[in-house]
């Protein structure tokens, strides 16, 4: 989106803001891996990233803080067996390289020694994005404009809207991972974000209420996709949330069907079942689904797919923070489970292909198996046939937080805007009403799936061990029967 007429191959990009600023060349790289190759290892790596961040916010009309960070460094990470040895530094030279692999050779095991590898440029898919940089797209006073009718439109939809709150974020990144298969790769990730949230009033005295909505949306291209068309948009259902919450009376409690709305609902499927099918969770037997490829363990017609190749969005990447090109990986194929998500450590000792699932918070965090844009694919049904086979129940339109155990698969997700379903009908809006349920469990339970599959529109991130990724999620509606609902009322 928005690319320049010639761009600049991601890689020469990363050549001239990685390597050749810190006097650095492939060559004198190799000397590193020479170093590493000591003693026996059975993987080595080298990650170089440069991060450009800016975040603006708006509140009641006035900037109530702005912040520029600027982020580089570089992480030698070796690996015998399981053991993994990992260093990192904020300085870029051919000595913090060598210091680092100096500290990582201690996990090397005794043993023939490696050739140091002849790096060069390996070949990589076409960019899932253009490289433009979001923060050089806009300057300054109009990223303030831009937040101050994104204000206004929120105004202007209700005059029952007494705040409103909205912020920007841009970030630029480049990455060049180094390997010690030889290979070299790069990437150039442009990330933004819009987010707004009003807090709406209504009634007098004892009847007075005051509620919360919010929306908003990005994705990997620069401020230029955030028109007005798109900014009205996420005005208007934040305002819609909150004044939904105004008329909702309390949700009722026990098991019932639940219906979840299409898109965002699928944050529910990313935690309740995304993370578990993750690589490390299952060589560690730690995975509720651990040991079950080949067994069903969702409905028939439920396939789940894990996709980081869909262009421009938040969860993609050309490659992953290993070098490798990402993939579209289905994970559950009409309910049997088929495969994990891998990165490279897993799939060598589960003995199973690289999945491209790979993916480190920055140049100071080991990479993990992690999800990328996770997805439930359509069914036959329409919506309004779902929602008309159900006598009692409930609609959840959007989410808020959720909490999962990864061992037993239990999760407990809150509504964000939820409806009561009533002889076939979406009725009365409802507050409070929590998820209650397991992920196996929950996906055996699916009765029905539509054809409505839609993305999110670009806000979620993903926390696993201490660090948060860009993700992507989406489903269409969906059909659950007996799920624990709590409620208030």
């Amino acid at each position: 989106m928005n690319a320049p007429a010639n761009p600049i191959p991601h890689f020469e990009v990363a050549e001239q803001v990685l390597l050749k600023p810190h006097g650095l060349a492939p060559h004198m790289l190799e000397r590193v891996f020479s170093q590493l190759f000591g003693n026996h290892v059975d993987y080595a790596d080298l990650y170089f990233q440069y991060a450009r961040s800016e975040a603006w916010s708006l509140e009641e009309g006035i900037v109530k803080s702005g912040s520029f960070n600027i982020e580089q460094g570089v992480g030698v990470r070796a690996i015998a067996g399981e053991k993994t040895a990992f260093a990192y530094s904020d300085d870029i030279s051919l000595e913090a390289l060598k210091a680092a692999a100096n500290t990582t050779r201690a996990i090397a095991a005794a043993g023939a020694q490696r050739l140091a590898p002849l790096l060069r440029r390996s070949k990589q898919p076409a960019p899932l994005y253009a490289g433009n940089d979001p923060i050089a797209s806009l300057d300054d006073a109009a990223k303030v404009r831009l937040l101050e009718r994104l204000e206004a439109m929120a105004r202007a939809v209700d005059p029952r809207v007494k705040e409103v709150m909205a912020s920007i974020a841009g970030t630029w990144e480049v990455v060049l991972v180094a390997r010690a298969d030889g290979q070299m790769a790069a990437d150039v990730r442009p990330l933004v974000r819009i987010s707004i949230s009003v807090i709406m009033e209504d009634g007098v005295g004892t009847g007075h209420r005051r509620e919360q909505g919010s929306a908003g949306g990005g994705g990997r291209f620069d401020y230029a996709y955030f028109t007005d068309a798109v900014l009205h948009d996420y005005a208007s259902r934040a305002v819609h949330q909150a004044s939904v919450n105004l008329a909702a009376k309390p949700a009722p409690a026990g098991e019932m069907t639940v219906v979840l709305g299409p898109g965002w609902p699928g944050i529910l499927l990313h935690e309740a079942v995304g993370h578990g099918l993750e690589g490390d969770f299952n060589r560690k037997g730690s995975s509720t689904f651990a040991g079950r490829i080949g067994q069903r363990v969702a409905s028939k017609g439920v396939t789940v797919v894990d996709d980081g190749t869909i262009a421009d969005r938040r969860g993609s990447l050309t490659i992953d923070d290993e070098g490798n090109p990402t993939q579209r990986t289905v994970l559950i194929e009409d309910g049997i489970l088929v495969r994990y998500l891998q990165d490279t450590l897993n799939a060598r000792l589960m003995g199973v292909p690289i999945t491209g699932n790979a993916r480190r918070e920055s140049f100071a965090h080991l990479p993990l198996p992690r999800m990328t844009n996770t997805t439930m694919l359509n069914g036959s049904h329409d919506p309004e046939e779902i929602i008309k086979s159900v006598k009692k129940g409930i609609y959840a339109a959007n989410f808020g937080g959720g909490q999962v155990d990864i061992t037993s698969g239990k999760f407990v997700f809150s509504t964000a805007e939820a409806y009561l379903i009533e002889n076939g009908k979406i009725t009365t809006p409802v507050k409070g009403a929590t998820l209650i349920g397991n992920g196996p469990d929950a996906m055996n339970r699916v009765s029905m799936i539509g054809n409505d599959m839609a993305l999110d529109s670009g806000v979620g991130t993903c926390g696993k061990e201490g660090q948060s990724v860009p993700v992507g999620v989406g489903q269409p509606t969906v059909r659950i029967d007996g799920l624990t609902v709590g409620g208030t009322g």
